[in-house]
């Protein structure tokens, strides 16, 4: 069976996709289990802030490093995890015989982008692949135009 641990700072957003259709479906005949976190359960400030200027001064707003760091370690510590994906539209695109390779791995983790990006440091030391589900990400990325 395949686990997705989906990080994402409005899980909300994403319960309903999950647990209704093809997705549902796949639950439900034990061939995947998904898992959704959010974000701001692993900050450490009491606004539960999970975004933060970048570094430099440019405009916008990004994702910090800690939360997403701790999350990641969490899950990590229960299990190994295949790959690591940041949805993005700077990413590759995803394609069937990428969803073909995919579905044969055991446990993955998705960070769902949001605000302008993340900290750079993210990509650099935590994420093992950068996907874009097509050419633009809508809704803060965690929602995806599909043809």
């Amino acid at each position: 069976m395949m686990r997705i641990d989906i990080l994402t700072v409005l899980p909300e957003m994403i319960e309903g996709m999950v647990n209704c259709s093809i997705v549902k479906r796949a639950q439900d005949k034990g061939l995947a289990e998904i898992h959704l976190h959010n974000l701001r359960d692993y900050t450490t400030n009491k606004w539960r802030r999970v975004d933060d200027y970048p570094f430099g001064g440019e405009a916008g707003m990004v994702m910090q490093i800690e939360p997403i760091d701790r999350a990641i370690s969490a899950l990590k510590s229960e299990r190994d995890y295949d790959e690591v994906i940041y949805t993005s539209p700077d990413g590759e695109t995803f394609n069937q015989p990428m969803a073909n390779s995919m579905s044969m791995l055991n446990n993955l983790i998705i960070l769902c982008g949001h605000y302008k990006g993340i900290d750079y440091r993210i990509r650099e030391h935590l994420i093992t692949k950068e996907l874009s589900l097509y050419v633009c990400v809508s809704v803060v990325g965690i929602l995806f135009c599909v043809r």
